[in-house]
């Protein structure tokens, strides 16, 4: 592949990465505490759409806390691999492998 072929190829990886990118903003995870108390919504791209807090939760300030913690850190967890997933499965269909440019879609 001559030079202009790649620089191409690489705007036109660019342009499918931004889609993706925009497209994860649809893509939806959920996570909930394990008795089902908290319930957090966020997009693959990490952007906290909702919370849900049960009343009994209201009670315990520390209780809900810690859930807020444990739940949203989990969902952001969830969310990562998605979005990683899906850049990495775009930037491995439409490059070839050269050297070095594996940290370039991070």
């Amino acid at each position: 592949m001559d030079l202009m072929g790649m620089m191409g190829k690489l705007k036109e990886t660019q342009q499918k990465m931004e889609d993706t990118k925009k497209r994860l903003d649809t893509v939806l995870v959920d996570e909930q505490s394990t008795d089902g108390l908290l319930k957090v919504t966020i997009t693959a791209n990490r952007k906290i759409k909702s919370v849900t807090i049960a009343d009994e939760l209201l009670e315990d300030k520390e209780q809900l806390e810690d859930y807020m913690i444990l739940v949203m850190n989990k969902a952001i967890e969830k969310a990562t691999k998605v979005n990683e997933a899906e850049l990495d499965a775009v930037a491995k269909m439409d490059m070839p492998m050269i050297p070095g440019m594996d940290n370039l879609f991070k």
